[in-house]
């Protein structure tokens, strides 16, 4: 018997919490496809954005959405697309994630979702109670299992709706960006392909929410696990696809959009990640300390492709120890981006704080860290006084490997709402740098050409907080610290075992005790997205207090 079904592929960027806006978006883009298109599919918990954390313990929040669900079913008796839509359900007393399936005026069945992640950034199952087993739906004729986001990554889900007569499966996600995540993904969907002998159409939600990133990047396989389809990465799209049924075959004509290589989804990811966290929250733009370096640098061509370069500002702070090199690199910066550009000298500040602490009854002690953290603060100190006075939110500029070891000074430069580069390591910090001088992608709204000067990136990382201070003075050179960071972050690895890697076991040791006693620094920065496999935040939870030091 064949068959012919169309579906409409919403890869959308909902905005948490604004149920109405969401609905709003939905209700346009299925009055622009007309009646030539039978499914208008959604991501996972399209409905309210995701993740909604505690916002779905309010009943108020979830009268809500039960009121714009059964709206949005009685809508479906036009005649037009039926909406395979995610969001959250009561189900006696308990809460569910769900996919409806509305159709017909009505809401014409429910699916909830099984596996719920307890892992990295998830904690599901500390708001949702896991649903029940259940087979496919039949929806304008074809029977659709509908798995939501985590059902696919275990045999489980697809092997009952396999045995229960599945045609296809629509599985809608929220799954957040990572280096690795669109290959792992993938390698997942290719498995359940191949054990189910069932295409599968892999949906996700697009766009930054608080420490996550979406990157889209929706595709649909074959029977045989080959890729048919392939949605952009990091942009909204809404794609049709046509599934063609022959002689117990479905047919999916091919439709694939080129995928971003691992530096340019991570750039892009995080000028995603600033738009929507600036624009969401509503700062008519951004100001961050431009000190010459390269992490600044990199932070400022982020914001301005994200926002453009009016609502972008860069002041430099200089203090005695600011070189002439960095003065000229800074201001060459903004230039090139074209951004505002202010210059506010710190001097007099210092020798304020210095007299305050002189008459400070205490014992004297020879100038050091304390004058050093003098001027980060006094920079952070005026940074979030421009916010305070103009509205402009402060991005913090610091790196991973920087929050890593504690070489940041908290009060300080870890100042502002959001820190956009918080989980890139220092030597992804450079490769991103050469590849925004070379790459300039649709869409972004920063200029052509080189935005970074070369000495930027060329020249030794130092802070200037000392006469001829460099990053090296305190720290291994960047490729062997981020390598022991990666190894104690991200590996769980013990020290002996990073030692037997070829680490010298000094540096081992220092990177190890730096990175446990920076805990409650990073406790206290600024959100920032996450783009590794384990960010520090809520993918990564340790104890500020700890006396744990293992050397086996």
């Amino acid at each position: 018997m064949n068959k012919k079904i169309y579906i409409a592929l919403a890869q959308l960027n909902p905005k948490v919490g604004d149920i109405k806006g969401n609905v709003s978006k939905l209700l346009k883009i299925r009055d622009d496809l007309g009646k030539n298109i039978d499914i208008i599919a959604l991501p996972e918990l399209y409905l309210t954005g995701y993740p909604i954390d505690d916002l779905v313990l309010r009943n108020d929040f979830l009268d809500l959405v039960e009121n714009e669900i059964n709206q949005l079913a009685s809508l479906t008796s036009d005649g037009k697309a039926a909406i395979v839509i995610g969001a959250p359900r009561r189900d006696k007393g308990l809460l569910k994630n769900s996919v409806f399936v509305l159709d017909n005026g009505k809401i014409i069945s429910v699916r909830d979702k099984h596996n719920l992640p307890n892992t990295g950034v998830f904690d599901e199952q500390r708001i949702f109670s896991s649903g029940a087993l259940s087979g496919p739906v039949e929806i304008r004729g074809v029977l659709f299992g509908l798995p939501i986001c985590e059902d696919i990554w275990t045999e489980t889900v697809i092997e009952c709706l396999s045995e229960t007569g599945a045609e296809i499966i629509l599985s809608i996600n929220a799954s957040p960006y990572s280096t690795k995540k669109n290959d792992q993904r993938t390698s997942v969907a290719v498995s359940r392909v191949l054990e189910s002998k069932l295409p599968l159409i892999y949906l996700n939600r697009v766009g930054g929410q608080d420490e996550l990133v979406f990157d889209g990047a929706s595709f649909c396989l074959n029977e045989q696990g080959k890729l048919k389809v392939q949605l952009k990465d990091f942009e909204e799209q809404v794609l049709k696809i046509e599934l063609s049924k022959k002689e117990n075959s479905w047919i999916i004509e091919d439709n694939i959009e080129r995928i971003s290589s691992r530096t340019e989804s991570l750039y892009k990811s995080l000028v995603l990640s600033v738009r929507d966290y600036v624009l969401n929250n509503g700062f008519p733009g951004v100001v961050l300390g431009m000190s010459g370096g390269i992490d600044s640098a990199l932070v400022a061509a982020i914001a301005t492709d994200a926002l453009g370069p009016n609502l972008v500002k860069a002041v430099m702070m200089p203090s005695p120890f600011t070189s002439k090199e960095s003065l000229e690199d800074a201001k060459l910066a903004s230039s090139n981006l074209g951004i505002e550009y202010s210059f506010i000298e710190i001097e007099n500040g210092m020798n304020t704080i210095d007299k305050i602490l002189n008459d400070f009854k205490g014992p004297i002690v020879p100038p050091g860290i304390t004058e050093e953290n003098i001027q980060s603060r006094l920079r952070g100190l005026i940074l979030m006084a421009v916010s305070n006075r103009y509205g402009f939110m402060v991005l913090a500029t610091g790196n991973k490997s920087e929050y890593a070891v504690g070489y940041a000074t908290l009060y300080g430069d870890m100042c502002g709402g959001f820190a956009a580069i918080k989980d890139v390591w220092k030597t992804d910090v450079f490769n991103l740098c050469k590849w925004r001088n070379e790459n300039k992608p649709v869409g972004f709204l920063g200029p052509d050409g080189i935005v970074i000067p070369e000495r930027i990136i060329t020249k030794p990382p130092s802070a200037e907080l000392r006469e001829d201070q460099k990053d090296t003075d305190s720290l291994p050179e960047y490729d062997i610290l981020d390598g022991i960071l990666k190894q104690l972050v991200e590996e769980n690895l013990s020290l002996n075992e990073i030692v037997q890697k070829g680490y010298n076991a000094e540096d081992v040791k220092k990177v190890s005790m730096l990175l446990s006693r920076s805990e409650y620094k990073r406790f206290q920065s600024a959100p920032g997205p996450k783009v590794t496999e384990k960010a520090f935040g809520r993918d990564r939870r340790y104890p500020l207090t700890s006396g744990f030091i293992n050397w086996n």
